[in-house]
């Protein structure tokens, strides 16, 4: 990339967090409550278990393959090499997370061959729209984060990182599922908007793009944002966490049915299908039930 960088006089913030913060929000968990606050409740408070699909597990493998295929020399970062990551990528998950083991029934191993032949069949969708033997990411898998309002602690997870010779930022998010309609579209953008508002308030400069690389369809969304734009999202995160608080503090987190709750796997404790939440949790005195404090974010193919 080649674009000029989008300075501001917005200063970087300092690398401690001031004392003030006392919540953190990561974009995930914001588009959980603009989903749903209910489903929230559920994945930020309650911290109820949910069984990996699929699909999830599907994004999460080619989310791990892309990764590892930048640690190869650029000359041989080719659809083979993609290919030949894939199987051993696999076990290194299903190590890490066993639980993952349990998505094909012991010995169904046609089911395993076909899974991983499906991810394979992404990769393909990936060098459709991209060469990465011209690319050198300054960052992958990056966790970034940024103080906003003096007390909210955002942060996330990045794809990818693009950084020009220029200075100029692209942000970069690989998505496995097909480019969406217009409403679904957005709530990917919410997510890289998120990271751009990170990245210009700790390095003073607005991303030059983001971009959604759509795999399955070999699609790219391309989106240039501005700072006026970027502060009018930060409003938009700060309102967002303090109806957090609001909901929090009122223990009121009510379901906001939609299409997406066929793939809610809280159904069974959801009033609208006829479910009733647990009690509220009793959190102690030092506990924040608003601190997002997972490690990673959510898997991959959960927001597509």
């Amino acid at each position: 990339m080649t674009a000029e960088p989008v300075t501001t006089q917005q200063p970087p913030l300092a690398a401690e967090v001031p004392a003030t913060v006392r919540a953190s929000l990561s974009p995930s968990r914001a588009a959980d409550f603009k989903t749903c606050p209910l489903l929230y409740r559920f994945r930020s408070i309650d911290r109820l278990p949910e069984r990996p699909t699929v699909e999830q597990a599907r994004g999460t493998l080619v989310h791990a393959v892309l990764e590892r295929l930048f640690d190869l020399p650029a000359a041989v970062r080719t659809p083979s090499a993609a290919g030949d990551l894939v199987a051993p990528q696999w076990e290194r998950l299903v190590a890490e997370q066993p639980e993952l083991a349990d998505l094909f029934a012991d010995g169904d191993e046609a089911a395993r061959s076909a899974f991983l032949r499906s991810a394979a069949g992404l990769l393909e969708g990936y060098f459709a729209v991209e060469d990465p033997r011209r690319l050198e990411p300054a960052e992958r898998e990056a966790l970034i984060s940024a103080v906003v309002d003096d007390e909210l602690l955002i942060r996330g997870y990045l794809d990818r990182l693009d950084v020009a010779p220029d200075g100029a930022l692209r942000v970069v998010d690989y998505k496995t599922g097909g480019a969406p309609r217009e409403a679904f579209e957005a709530r990917a953008l919410f997510q890289l908007k998120f990271y751009a508002l990170v990245l210009w308030r700790t390095r003073g400069v607005v991303p030059r793009m983001l971009r959604l690389l759509y795999l399955k369809d070999a699609e790219v969304c391309d989106y240039a944002p501005d700072a006026d734009e970027l502060v009018r999202f930060e409003r938009t995160v700060v309102a967002l966490w303090r109806a957090i608080e609001a909901a929090t503090a009122a223990q009121d987190f009510r379901p906001r049915p939609s299409r997406l709750c066929d793939w809610c796997s809280h159904q069974a404790r959801c009033p609208s299908f006829g479910g009733t939440p647990p009690p509220f949790p009793v959190q102690p005195a030092a506990a924040d039930p608003l601190r997002d404090a997972r490690a990673r974010p959510a898997p991959p193919g959960a927001d597509e």
